[in-house]
């Protein structure tokens, strides 16, 4: 489905992204993980064609920048890791954005099918009981669910995550990573998301690409590239053992 090949990022004389490559198909959640400035989130954004680029990104076999941008979110929808709002849009009307690209023009009426869409995705994210609220007006998980809410309405092959349950408690942690277990069955589907809860990513991910300076460390399936090494290679720390003596204190 999606095909990244020798993908490098330089900001002026600051290389974020050195030659990383790798391949998601259907079925796989791929988890983006590694250390605060591994560059995960700058992948996230060249996925999204948010800054240039070196090597080649391909959806379908087909050079990502070759896509119109309406196309594009058609088949793949990005959501990203902070929201700054200042507009008094109902949660309902920001979630409805995310059908602009089934639509010729940003402010074409809604349709039968878009609400129908619509209602099912609040409904999931547990957004319905409060769709009216502004969203000036909610808590930073809400904010949270509202730009996932947008993001899933899109209905795309690809979701592609940046810190899906930032400003979530445990709970909605929970619902919204099964929920996401859910969508990914449902059609031909793939999910790239950027998570730094290893135990997340190792319980529910399918492929890791484990990072690090922006280099690749590991890249395959999940238990293969969470090992110990790769771990003290990316974190330089023993990630197993601290984690082993976090998860004691609930024996």
């Amino acid at each position: 489905m999606l095909r990244v090949e020798n993908l490098s990022v330089k900001y002026d004389a600051l290389q974020i992204l050195n030659d990383v490559s790798f391949e998601v198909v259907s079925g796989q959640w791929l988890m983006l993980v590694g250390p605060n400035g591994a560059g995960k989130s700058t992948l996230v954004t060249a996925l999204s064609k948010g800054v240039s680029y070196t090597g080649k990104v391909c959806l379908h076999d087909r050079d990502i920048m070759e896509y119109r941008n309406q196309d594009y979110a058609r088949q793949v929808s990005v959501m990203a890791q902070s929201h700054y709002v200042n507009y008094h849009f109902t949660i309902r009307e920001v979630v409805e954005l995310g059908r602009y690209a089934y639509h010729k023009g940003l402010f074409k009426d809604v349709t039968s099918t878009d609400n129908e869409i619509i209602d099912h995705i609040l409904d999931i994210t547990g957004l319905a009981p409060i769709q009216d609220r502004s969203v000036m007006r909610i808590s930073g998980g809400e904010l949270q669910r509202t730009f996932l809410a947008q993001a899933l309405v899109q209905d795309p092959e690809i979701l592609i995550l940046d810190e899906p349950t930032n400003n979530l408690d445990l709970l909605y942690q929970k619902e919204i990573f099964e929920l996401l277990e859910k969508w990914l069955r449902e059609k031909d589907r793939a999910i790239i998301s950027v998570v730094h809860n290893l135990s997340l990513a190792k319980h529910y991910g399918t492929e890791a690409l484990l990072l690090n300076k922006g280099q690749v460390v590991g890249s395959g399936k999940v238990g293969e590239v969470l090992n110990r090494d790769n771990l003290i290679n990316a974190f330089s720390m023993d990630v197993y053992g601290w984690m082993n003596e976090l998860f004691s204190e609930w024996k």
